[in-house]
C-alpha cells in the first residue's frame, strides 16, 4: 500500500486510524485505486421521483436492485479525493454516482456531490468497525460554507463499515428520515485493487 501522506481519512481519524483492520485502511489509502464488488439499493416506491431529482444533481443512485456488480475508482486530486462510481444492472443499464471528499477539521469529512452541495460527516472506530454520523449538510458558496440541518433536507445519514474477511469490506449506507424512518439505503461488500 502506498504512503498514507495526505490520507483523508487517516486525518480524520487520528490515532485511531491505527485500528482500523488493514482492508479498510486499503480501502482509503492515497494511491489510486478501485474497489470492486456488488451493491444494493433500496427505497421506498414513493420516493421515485425525488430520488430522480436528487441523482438528477449528483445525489444518491436512482435505481433499485441487489447484487449490483460495482466498480469505485478513487484518485487524489491535491488534497482531495475523487470516487467516480459505475454501477452496472443486469440488463446493461450503467449508473454513475461521483463525490468528491475533503477533510473537514477533527473528525470530519465533506462529501460533495457536485460543486455546490456536500454533506458533512464524522468519523470514528469501535470495535474494529468505521461508523459515520451525517453532521449536517453544506451549501458551498464561494469559500463561504453554509451549514444545513439534516432535518430540514432527507434526514440523518449513517455508514458502517468493517471487514467481512482478509480482503473484502462491507458496507451499509442508511438514510433515515425523522418523520417517515429509513427512505434509502445502500449496501454492499468489495475489496481493493491498486492501479
Amino acid at each position: 500500500m502506498a504512503s498514507n501522506v495526505n490520507n483523508i481519512m487517516q486525518q480524520a481519524l487520528g490515532n485511531d486510524w491505527d485500528a482500523l483492520p488493514k482492508v479498510l485502511q486499503a480501502h482509503y489509502q492515497t494511491q489510486d485505486n478501485i474497489d470492486k464488488g456488488t451493491l444494493s439499493i433500496e427505497y421506498p416506491g414513493w420516493m421515485q421521483l425525488f430520488v430522480n431529482a436528487l441523482h438528477l444533481i449528483g445525489a444518491l443512485l436512482n435505481r433499485r436492485g441487489h447484487g449490483i456488480n460495482t466498480q469505485v475508482v478513487k484518485k487524489m486530486h491535491g488534497e482531495q479525493q475523487y470516487w467516480q462510481r459505475t454501477i452496472t444492472f443486469d440488463d446493461g443499464q450503467q449508473v454513475r454516482f461521483n463525490t468528491r471528499w475533503c477533510y473537514a477539521g477533527d473528525n470530519k469529512l465533506i462529501e460533495y456531490v457536485n460543486p455546490l452541495f456536500g454533506l458533512c460527516m464524522s468519523v470514528r472506530v469501535r470495535d474494529a468497525k468505521l461508523y459515520y454520523q451525517g453532521e449536517y449538510f453544506v451549501m458551498k458558496l464561494g469559500k463561504l460554507k453554509i451549514p444545513i440541518p439534516e432535518w430540514l433536507l432527507l434526514g440523518h445519514t449513517t455508514i458502517v463499515e468493517q471487514q467481512a474477511d482478509e480482503d473484502h469490506f462491507s458496507m451499509d449506507f442508511r438514510l433515515r428520515h425523522p418523520l417517515f424512518g429509513q427512505i434509502y439505503r445502500y449496501a454492499g461488500r468489495f475489496t481493493t485493487v491498486t492501479n
